[in-house]
């Protein structure tokens, strides 16, 4: 029998915000319990910084650049794309349903309009705001249904209120999911996707007086890192360089884990259902995100063109009950391609030929290291130049990281950094210049540029004479 999959999926939640995988100072009892139970990949990097080019991404199996979906704001999603994951798991026979953010195109201005993506239920929202016409933003039209006020409520003192906020109608609607009748023996999955902890970080009044700004241990800063900035101001970024005061970032990284906090309560519902349902054994249940946060470090807030670890690095977390190894935390080196592929393979499925993920059932089923994944894995970010529209920024980029070191290259304005990240976790000391490590970057240099031709390369459409 195939497998029940249930993908939760926040946005823009860093790889270091579970109590159990390190952090003393967020709270995630339920997170922690399914780290127990489950697998944990503990160096997940997604492909791409930003929202729309990792979620194309990891939804059809290829690189950004490869799939021609490279940044935010895009009017369309590529003609030439190949079909969805959920349309693969669909047509397969899964019962699939949607719930909440999906953002392969924009959402700016308008509904995002809908794909081929094989949903048989669909729920949408994006931002929580209250500026969507009625009947298209199913999160709003709920709020409204309740005699509530979006657009005020964000303005409160209180804030919008647990029992209304995004995270838990997400829930809500992920529990009628769960429980709708079907034929027998039909498998479902359900992709739920939590807006939260992206920023505005308005999380309920209850949940951020749980954490308390003076207690929180504050970004990964040095004072180096300003002038460092400075010197990429080049490249794009959504906020500007400033200390952490300047940016009150123990106040934002409170509001950050609070938001979190209400995750993993609401989280822990939807577990708990699949407990009385009894459907829980046949389930599988991953948890990431699309990408992380800047939340201070190095002078940066929020997203944007820099692949450091808060950024490009996610939770990753499987588990099924004596299927998936427990208690496990793999260390070594995935993309989320290679979820994308893993889903597939959960569901019986061959993975296409043109898919650039790697499954990891053998790692998860005990068949491989947990301590070794990828050669290197890689993000980018390209933001071409835009006549229609004065938002687009010139600026390309990409990251090439192996085991022990990360190179980051921005290719429009000739700069780069190079971190050896077994010295340097935090990547404070930029070795670009290091004359004892020009060997080395020169050979990276080399890596990256054969990665991007032989991953991003479109060779077009499919040969079938000698000429």
């Amino acid at each position: 029998m195939r497998p029940n999959i249930l993908w939760y999926c926040t946005d823009q939640q860093r790889f270091d915000t579970i109590f159990s995988l390190g952090n003393p100072h967020v709270q995630t009892p339920v997170l922690d319990l399914l780290v127990g139970t489950g697998t944990a990949f503990t160096r997940a990097y997604c492909q791409s910084p930003i929202c729309t080019p990792s979620r194309s991404s990891f939804m059809t199996g290829l690189y950004p650049s490869r799939l021609h979906s490279t940044r935010n704001g895009n009017g369309t999603f590529p003609a030439s794309a190949p079909p969805l994951i959920s349309k693969l798991i669909a047509d397969s026979g899964y019962d699939c349903g949607m719930v909440g953010k999906f953002h392969l195109q924009s959402s700016g201005r308008r509904t995002e309009p809908r794909l081929d993506d094989g949903f048989d239920t669909w729920h949408f929202s994006h931002a929580p705001r209250d500026d969507w016409p009625l009947g298209e933003h199913d999160y709003a039209d709920w709020v409204r249904d309740q005699g509530g006020d979006l657009n005020a409520l964000r303005e409160s003192e209180e804030r919008v209120p647990a029992e209304l906020h995004q995270t838990t109608w997400a829930t809500e609607r992920g529990i009628e999911f769960i429980g709708r009748d079907r034929p027998e023996g039909q498998p479902w999955l359900l992709n739920l996707n939590i807006y939260d902890p992206h920023p505005p970080f308005i999380p309920p009044k209850a949940y951020a007086d749980r954490f308390d700004p003076e207690a929180m241990p504050g970004p990964y800063f040095q004072e180096s890192d300003l002038a460092h900035q400075q010197n990429l101001s080049r490249v794009d970024f959504q906020d500007e360089i400033r200390t952490p005061e300047q940016h009150a970032a123990r106040e934002a990284q409170a509001r950050y884990y609070a938001m979190i906090a209400l995750i993993d309560e609401q989280f822990g519902r939807l577990l708990a259902y699949l407990d009385e349902t009894g459907q829980r054994d046949n389930t599988v249940v991953i948890f990431t995100s699309d990408h992380g946060e800047s939340l201070g470090d190095h002078g940066l807030m929020y997203k944007g063109c820099r692949f450091y670890e808060g950024l490009t690095r996610v939770p990753l977390i499987f588990s099924w009950p004596g299927r998936i190894a427990q208690n496990l935390q793999a260390s070594g080196l995935v993309e989320l391609l290679d979820l994308s592929a893993t889903l597939l393979e959960l569901a019986g499925l061959e993975v296409p030929a043109y898919h650039q993920g790697q499954s990891l059932m053998p790692i998860l089923t005990g068949q491989a290291a947990a301590d070794h994944g990828r050669d290197f894995v890689r993000c980018e970010y390209f933001d071409a130049l835009d006549s229609h529209f004065t938002g687009g920024t010139g600026t390309f980029a990409t990251m090439h990281r192996t085991g022990r070191y990360k190179l980051s290259l921005y290719h429009s304005t000739g700069q780069g950094e190079l971190y050896d990240m077994e010295e340097d976790p935090w990547e404070f000391e930029d070795l670009w210049n290091s004359a004892g490590h020009q060997e080395i970057k020169h050979r990276l240099i080399h890596e990256s540029f054969d990665a991007h031709v032989n991953l991003t390369t479109d060779v077009g459409s499919d040969r079938i004479a000698p000429m």
